[in-house]
């Protein structure tokens, strides 16, 4: 097996596209040396402590959770850590997708050379291998409260070091020991508190946040296009987007969306025709607003994801500089949790607008027929592509509940906070999913709606919609829609993220 040719190095600046090429799989993962002799210095002192009476260290010379009080036999030390591993492996659920697991592997490792965690370097060598040739463990998406780490995956994630558990490599099945057999190596016997520095760590929330993130940056600007052919069709004035609406309520997503808009739009022949209303709905007037809200939001999770990355998660932490072990709660998701359910709240209104935009252009109005339809009364048009969109939004409105409000004591009391996080970023999966559907449904929708008219569009706009007509061949009468809505997802999904910046240089490739 052979790991793969380009090399990223964990270091504390990584930019959000490094996250993405390490989710993807596309290079190798490496740890500066000078980082992997901090782990080793770490690992030293740590050792030191062990025999010492006078402290009692947590997780190092105790149990566990409500078990802390409970001091443990230096004999036993490493049982403590393998029965730590196997007694948490408790998760249950659909697996965790390849692009979250490969970045599970990644920012542990990353968490762990920040040498705070007390850990040998034999275990982040260990993660490396299984990072760099792409022997992924298999991980549940539920059991963890998103505090206290995230237990219940992290411990799927690392039993296949200990030879159990299973992995998927490459599309194929296997054992955990089969795992270390195809990488040559042999279990891993865990010494004193590494059970529980590979445990303790929100890289499960922060993996499938930086995986929502990547496809929620593909909705935006999906969002942005669908408006944009929306309002062409639907003959939209310009004023909404004008620089002087925005310039006196700068606020930055706004301004962007606006200026967007105004791109995607320039060089239409469409904007020639005489306006058909003084104002248009909101859905059509107040895209910066609303779209632009939903934009900050990604940046902000961003932003958030970006400082969890460099972050220590475990507990407690290990500082061999300031010769201390303190407990901390470092592990508690908070901050993340909320970052997500302000996510949910921007994903379902993208949807959100994008139905009402819909419904519009299947109103009748405007020049346009009824429910698009080329033989209305014989044939229905989208009519029921409007009914699925609605179905979806709905879902999402449910699904967009703040799960941070929510905790359930655990651990006899001694976890009596939790962020429920996990729960927070798994139902971004069905949300953005659901969100990409509305999307593909008001695409095709806007281009039956723009085959009623014969001015052309801008050029930018014009080039996607051309992409997409070498693709996707839309019927002139009814069809069963569900196949163009797949083809028009899969259009969607199939363009490079490197392509999808919406920006005056934007076109397809």
């Amino acid at each position: 097996m052979q790991p793969r040719p380009s090399v990223i190095a964990l270091t504390n600046n990584l930019t959000e596209k490094d996250w993405y090429t390490l989710a993807l799989g596309e290079a190798t993962l490496q740890v500066p040396h000078d980082r992997m002799q901090e782990v080793r210095a770490n690992r030293a002192f740590l050792e030191e402590g062990l025999h010492r009476e006078d402290v009692t260290w947590y997780g190092i010379h105790t149990g566990f959770g409500a078990l802390c009080n409970t001091r443990i036999g230096k004999d036993r030390l490493e049982e403590l850590q393998h029965n730590l591993v196997l007694s948490h492996a408790c998760g249950c659920g659909p697996d965790a997708e390849p692009e979250v697991v490969r970045l599970m592997l990644a920012l542990k490792v990353h968490s762990l050379a920040m040498a705070y965690s007390g850990v040998r370097s034999e275990i982040l060598e260990a993660l490396l291998d299984f990072y760099n040739y792409d022997m992924l463990p298999v991980v549940p998406t539920q059991g963890s409260l998103g505090a206290s780490g995230d237990l219940a995956p992290l411990a799927h994630l690392v039993l296949p070091l200990l030879g159990m558990g299973e992995c998927d490599h490459r599309g194929s099945r296997i054992s955990g020991r089969m795992a270390l057999e195809r990488l040559g190596r042999a279990p891993l016997q865990l010494g004193a508190k590494e059970g529980l520095a590979l445990l303790n760590g929100t890289q499960y929330m922060l993996a499938s946040g930086w995986v929502a993130l990547m496809k929620a940056r593909r909705l935006d600007h999906w969002a942005t296009l669908c408006a944009a052919l929306s309002s062409e069709a639907f003959l939209v004035s310009d004023q909404p987007f004008d620089e002087m609406i925005h310039r006196i309520r700068p606020h930055a997503g706004q301004v962007r969306a606006a200026e967007q808009m105004r791109m995607l739009r320039e060089g239409s022949l469409l904007r020639e025709i005489p306006r058909p209303a003084v104002q248009d709905p909101y859905a059509f007037r107040c895209i910066p607003q609303v779209h632009g809200t939903s934009k900050q939001v990604l940046d902000a999770l961003a932003s958030t994801l970006l400082v969890e990355s460099n972050a220590v998660t475990d507990n407690p932490l290990v500082d061999h500089r300031l010769g201390k072990v303190l407990s901390g709660g470092n592990f508690h998701g908070q901050v993340l949790a909320m970052a997500f359910d302000h996510a949910a709240l921007a994903i379902s209104e993208w949807a959100s607008m994008a139905e009402r935009r819909i419904f519009l252009l299947l109103s009748g109005t405007r020049g346009l027929p009824p429910f698009l339809a080329t033989d209305s009364g014989v044939e229905s048009g989208l009519m029921i592509a409007q009914y699925t969109a609605a179905a979806l939004v709905s879902q999402n409105k449910q699904l967009a509940t703040p799960t941070v409000v929510d905790t359930v004591p655990s651990s006899n009391g001694q976890e009596d906070h939790v962020s429920m996080g996990a729960n927070g970023v798994n139902r971004l999966r069905p949300m953005l999913d659901n969100a990409m559907t509305v999307q593909a449904i008001e695409w095709l929708t806007a281009i039956r709606a723009k085959s009623y008219r014969q001015e052309g569009l801008g050029p930018v706009l014009d080039r996607w919609v051309a992409q997409y007509g070498q693709q996707v061949t839309l019927p002139s009468g009814d069809a069963q829609w569900s196949l163009y809505m797949q083809a028009t997802l899969d259009f969607m999904r199939s363009m490079p993220l490197d392509s999808l910046a919406v920006t005056t240089a934007t076109t397809p490739n």
